[in-house]
């Protein structure tokens, strides 16, 4: 496969360039040979990486249902995701465990790539539950982490815990030796933050939602995850996150921010009545929250909505397409995904220089 005139993004920038590619990409630079596609001045980025997706055509991961997999991972290539984290809710041990099951054996036929799972949960505070079922909730247990992570095959690439639960310190040392830990629905204050990082965690859950606020005199997750180096997720919907804040945001993180989608069963869907993790919830304008409360619940964005928000928000193309793809692959670890390199999975998108998707490839084949 040969694209042309291109803007191909190389590192942290676009050079103007073809590639050629197979099932990992071969060339990138001025190329010979009659193109398979004209990009005519677009952009060929990296295949988008959604570390924080729960579900979307009325499918959800924690649902366990192994025909509901092949919709996502067509959705999610549809909208420019290549690889993406299935992330499960706070739910029972007995409920998450044919989930696990179900990604675990999940054999994909085109589409997306599960590249792991992200448990958000059960392991979060009841005060910042969000929309978490609270009945649901348990404390931060290496052992049921492990159970879920051998259901899964070895796939938990990511684990949100609340950090100032009993037993989480403890809980980090041990689960960081096997996957990324994220402080999220959580009431930690700034010192007990840095200790969960000092511990092993490496990550923030949707920065701001789920945890105190960063004030002056108490910054919170918010200033600790800054002072220790950490990774940090945002939901670019424009209803969790003020534009302005995700602008400041992007000042102090720079490459650490990680665009989501936080996406529900709802998004690819109209507007009606739904469930999450068990509890009913209502969209209405694109805004999911729980039924009869204004606590948001998720959104309905795609990956490629945050990325085309975020440029007009006010963030750069680069700044927009690095934060959507390369640095949520750094953050869990998935050395295959993000980048556009030789020898590297071809996992494209070519998006038109108004940001239109024009064509979608995962290891090579087109999906769109």
């Amino acid at each position: 496969m040969l694209i042309k005139n291109a803007k191909v993004f190389i590192g942290k920038s676009f050079v103007d360039a073809d590639i050629r590619f197979e099932d990992t990409v071969a060339e990138v630079g001025r190329l010979e040979g009659e193109a398979d596609l004209d990009a005519q001045g677009g952009y060929v980025i990296p295949g988008l990486v959604d570390i924080h997706t729960h579900g979307a055509m009325g499918e959800d991961f924690s649902d366990g249902k192994p025909e509901g997999l092949q919709p996502l991972a067509d959705y999610y290539a549809a909208h420019g995701v290549t690889s993406y984290l299935a992330t499960t809710m706070t739910l029972k041990e007995e409920t998450l465990t044919p989930a696990m099951h179900a990604i675990r054996d999940f054999q994909p036929r085109g589409g997306a790539k599960c590249a792991g799972v992200h448990l958000e949960g059960p392991f979060l505070c009841y005060a910042k539950r969000g929309a978490q079922a609270a009945e649901n909730l348990h404390k931060p247990d290496a052992a049921l982490f492990h159970r879920l992570n051998e259901a899964s095959g070895g796939k938990v690439k990511l684990v949100t815990v609340a950090c100032e639960e009993e037993g989480a310190l403890a809980f980090i040392r041990e689960v960081s030796r096997t996957a990324a830990v994220s402080l999220g629905h959580s009431v930690a204050d700034y010192d007990t933050a840095m200790r969960a990082f000092a511990a092993g965690a490496s990550h923030a859950t949707h920065l701001y939602n789920g945890m105190p606020s960063f004030l002056h005199r108490a910054p919170g997750i918010i200033g600790a995850a800054f002072d220790s180096g950490a990774s940090v997720e945002l939901i670019c919907d424009g209803l969790h996150i003020h534009p302005a804040a995700i602008r400041v945001t992007y000042q102090i993180f720079g490459e650490k921010l990680n665009l989501i989608s936080d996406s529900l069963r709802c998004a690819g869907m109209p507007d009606g009545d739904y469930t999450l993790g068990g509890q009913p919830i209502t969209v209405k304008g694109g805004k999911a929250v729980l039924s009869g409360t204004d606590t948001l619940a998720g959104s309905s964005i795609s990956m490629l909505d945050a990325l085309r928000n975020v440029v007009r928000f006010g963030l750069s193309l680069p700044e927009a397409v690095y934060a959507a793809s390369t640095a949520p692959a750094d953050a869990v670890g998935l050395t295959e995904a993000g980048r556009i390199r030789t020898v590297r999975p071809a996992d494209l998108v070519v998006l038109d220089r108004d940001l239109a998707l024009k064509a979608v490839f995962v290891d090579g084949q087109r999906q769109k």
